[in-house]
């Protein structure tokens, strides 16, 4: 009996244990389309974001010579200020 028992507990383990292994047997044509699909959206996405990190360095570098310029008039003014007090006007 036990003997039965055992070899009926060993032939359930071998089934559940081929039941869950051929779960795992592969990736279905649905499934890879779907990954493609995904690795396409990624790779226009990264284009994106590199399109728009350049674009962020162009509006930096603009940003940095309108500050240069304002710096330039500002210290310009107080040039001119300090020589028309020379003046006395």
């Amino acid at each position: 009996m036990s003997k039965r028992i055992s070899s009926f507990a060993l032939m359930l383990t071998l089934a559940i244990g081929i039941i869950g292994f051929s779960g795992c047997s592969g990736v279905s044509e649905e499934k890879m389309a779907e990954l493609d699909a995904l690795r396409s959206e990624v790779k226009a996405l990264d284009k994106e974001v590199g399109s728009l990190k350049a674009e962020k360095a162009a509006i930096e570098r603009e940003i940095a010579e309108k500050n240069a310029k304002l710096d330039q008039c500002a210290k310009e003014k107080a040039e001119t200020k300090k020589n028309l007090e020379k003046l006395g006007l």
